[in-house]
């Protein structure tokens, strides 16, 4: 079965998303692919997939992305590179650039896209923003 993406929508966590494979889109029952774009400064708010795996692969732009129980780490991904996010670990994706989207593939073992999405604003207040300079 060959699908497009669909119609682009605005998850909970703040980023916009087309998705192509998903139970919604192909009845799928355990994984969905997306595309993502993150808009020139913008930011995701911080969350998890609860339970879910989540790889994803950057086609342009550079993002970065905080993560952990209490987003302490952080890490950089540029045009090329690939993701691995763990089941139910914290993080807060953004752009690194005020001019230039990012746009990623993203797969994850949940077919319903936004079913485990777990929004954790109380971990918000305590990141380190120096870090993304």
């Amino acid at each position: 079965m060959v699908v497009q993406a669909g119609k682009p929508f605005r998850g909970k966590q703040g980023h916009t998303y087309s998705p192509a494979i998903s139970a919604e889109a192909v009845g799928s029952k355990a994984i969905h692919l997306q595309l993502l774009e993150i808009a020139p400064g913008e930011r995701a708010y911080a969350h998890m997939h609860a339970a879910h795996e989540t790889a994803i692969h950057v086609l342009s732009g550079v993002s970065g992305c905080f993560w952990g129980e209490r987003l302490e780490h952080h890490a950089i991904a540029g045009a090329g590179e690939f993701v691995y996010i763990a089941p139910s670990v914290p993080h807060l994706p953004y752009n690194r650039s005020t001019t230039e989207p990012v746009i990623a593939v993203i797969a994850r073992t949940d077919p319903n896209e936004q079913e485990s999405v777990v929004l954790l604003p109380e971990l918000e207040a305590g990141v380190d923003w120096s870090k993304a300079e």
